[in-house]
């Protein structure tokens, strides 16, 4: 049934924050590497309100309320999740909604993943999503809030404007979040006082108290710095005080500067730990509604009046969602203060990742500042290329191969196969079938297991290149187990008979020349592999015939240096591409999620400019290492033809 009205476009323009003595529903969130504020769940918001309301400067165990979330614990203070096996923080907000809106009725708004779960929106888009629903609007634009999508709400669909792909989605009844009555509280300073009451002895808060501890004295080292010459000037205008800013807490201040101003004639916002005045006028969006906030980026002044803003917006209005959109200016690491990585993914480092953020801890404990800095981003891609720049690898025809599903000598019955490869053995050693682990002057442990005109349980046969001898019975059992395309490999020395092809579903593999040089090779180009596997169906070949397998990461984007040695490889490439031995449908060792397509021991580059992941450049023994690989694949340099 078609839905009544016009579809509805999100305005600019809206409501701003209800009134301070209206009830708000409370949802805290969490930043992602994205940028996007990602909301947690209701139950973990109930959990995180009653630890609040108990001790507003403690922390939060989350893994008493979601076993998943079992490595993370939320300090109040700082307003920062912290990941106690990794050292790595990420900053959390409070955030409030209208109790009519989609968290205030337990309503939740979710968009089908390509593994076929469900992932739930950005809470400010279930909430305009919602508030179209109600109003019966057939359709929804999203352009307005950064996204490409159009919801339909007849179909239940999620359509991508730029790719035309369309998701599903759903709306489903959950706990509603918590709800709170009265003002919301005022702000304060980062950090503040030591808390009343008995401090808490398990080993999460004792870190995070640590932490507090040091940061403590780093604050109170830099207020002597910054106020010790000027306490006794008065008359000064409204400014931001000039406070360092540390990298710890992924950009935002570790402590939150003063706005202060001689005149009480001006029209003031309060940031951080200053006092409203009750001439003061205060935004409901401002810093100073959010206890612990980070600090805002700027704060623009003139002679008659001062406003908010953000990334260049005035923000007192925003769109129906009703939140606040925090800048991330990166701050210098104050003066000598050592610096120590959170994540140190080149391996060359002194500390390992997760010891990195406890060390910084342990470091804090001790009375030694401390700041736990980001690491550097890999460099993945080369900048924007135009079409016209890419060029076709010299030496090589064309520019994209297509897998081609071949049905590969089908007609070679086993024993055939097994014949052609072997020699028949009279006098046997005295040795073992590495295959049944039957002795060779015995019969194959097959015998009764298999049937096979022409091939009795007792013949013994040598295979002709390594000279590693089974009992033929055994051959025609492994060959049969395998993938049936006409080629053995010895069990032994994984000598290749024949042509070995693999079971990688079907794709195309793209290749050219880029006006770009890679670390190590700068005398030359690169060339640029674009590897493109769609999700499918298992067939006979793949471990589970009939159910659907994922495809991860694709189009995936590969390196090689243009010179000899690099189109020497990409040929042979081309070759285990066309011999589908390049991916594979199993288990990713990665995230362990199975039936996924995954590399099949034939690695490759795809890194661009750098080298943290060890899937990059420089890496001068790469080229012999992946000729290695591929000669033990039966793509070896002697199938080259010159």
């Amino acid at each position: 049934m078609a839905r009544p009205g016009s579809g509805l476009l999100v305005p600019m323009n809206g409501v701003g924050y209800p009134p301070q003595n209206l009830a708000r529903v409370v949802v805290w969130e969490w930043l992602n590497e994205h940028g996007r504020w990602r909301p947690y769940s209701a139950a973990v918001c109930h959990h995180i309100e009653n630890v609040l309301k108990g001790d507003a400067r403690g922390s939060v165990v989350l893994g008493q309320v979601d076993a998943q979330l079992s490595p993370y614990i939320i300090d109040l203070q700082s307003m920062h999740q912290f990941r106690q096996d990794t050292g790595t923080m990420r900053p959390a907000q409070r955030n409030f909604y209208e109790p009519s809106s989609a968290p205030g009725k337990g309503v939740v708004w979710e968009w089908e993943n390509d593994n076929g779960s469900w992932t739930p929106y950005d809470m400010e888009i279930c909430v305009t999503i919602q508030n179209a629903y109600e109003k019966q609007h057939p359709w929804l634009d999203l352009t307005s809030l950064g996204f490409c999508y159009l919801i339909d709400f007849n179909s239940m669909s999620q359509t991508n404007r730029q790719s035309q792909r369309k998701r599903r989605l759903r709306r489903r009844m959950d706990l509603a979040y918590p709800l709170i009555m009265g003002s919301i509280p005022k702000s304060q300073s980062w950090p503040v006082g030591a808390s009343s009451g008995q401090p808490c002895s398990c080993q999460q808060c004792i870190l995070v108290n640590s932490t507090r501890a040091a940061s403590n004295a780093i604050l109170a080292s830099q207020r002597r710095k910054l106020y010790g010459g000027t306490a006794g000037s008065s008359g000064t205008t409204g400014t931001l005080g000039g406070v360092r800013q540390s990298n710890t807490f992924a950009g935002t201040s570790l402590w939150s500067p003063t706005s202060s101003s001689s005149s009480a004639n001006h029209n003031n916002i309060s940031v951080g730990g200053g006092q409203s005045k009750p001439e003061q006028v205060q935004s409901p969006l401002s810093s100073a509604n959010f206890p612990c906030s980070p600090v805002m980026p700027s704060l623009s002044s003139s002679h008659g009046h001062h406003a908010l803003t953000i990334n260049g917006q005035n923000n007192l209005n925003r769109p129906g969602t009703q939140r606040i959109s925090m800048g991330t200016t990166r701050g210098a690491i104050p003066p000598g203060v050592p610096a120590l990585p959170v994540k140190n993914l080149t391996g060359s480092g002194p500390v390992h990742p997760a010891l990195a953020g406890m060390t910084g801890i342990l470091m804090c404990a001790a009375g030694l500042p401390v700041c736990l800095t980001r690491a550097p981003k890999p460099i993945l891609h080369p900048p924007p290329i135009n079409k016209s720049d890419m060029k076709p690898v010299p030496g090589i025809n064309g520019m994209r191969r297509k897998t081609k599903k071949k049905h590969l000598k089908r007609g070679k019955n086993p024993e055939d196969v097994v014949r052609r490869y072997t020699e028949k053995i009279k006098m046997l050693p005295d040795e073992d079938c590495t295959i049944c682990m039957e002795r060779l002057a015995m019969s194959s442990g097959y015998e009764g297991v298999l049937q096979h005109k022409g091939i009795k349980p007792e013949l013994v046969g040598k295979l002709g290149k390594c000279g590693h001898m089974y009992h033929l019975l055994c051959l025609v059992a492994m060959y049969n187990n395998g993938n049936k395309d006409g080629s053995l490999q010895c069990p032994t020395c994984k000598t290749i008979y024949g042509e070995k092809t693999g079971t990688q579903p079907p794709g195309k593999m793209e290749y050219h020349v880029i006006p770009h040089s890679l670390p190590g090779y700068s005398e030359c180009k690169t060339i640029r592999i674009v590897y493109d596997i769609p999700a499918g169906i298992q067939t006979n070949e793949h471990p589970n015939p009939g159910k659907k397998f994922s495809a991860r990461g694709f189009p995936r984007h590969c390196y090689l240096p243009d010179n000899e040695k690099g189109r020497r490889v990409l040929k042979l490439l081309i070759m285990a591409w066309d011999r589908r031995l390049i991916f594979t449908i199993g288990t990713s060792s990665t995230t362990g999620e199975s039936d996924t397509v995954v590399w099949n021991e034939i690695h490759h580059k795809t890194e661009f400019g750098s080298n943290l992941t060890g899937h990059g450049y420089p890496d001068p023994n790469y080229l012999d290492n992946v000729l290695t690989e591929l000669s033990a694949q039966g793509v070896g340099e002697d199938n080259l033809k010159d």
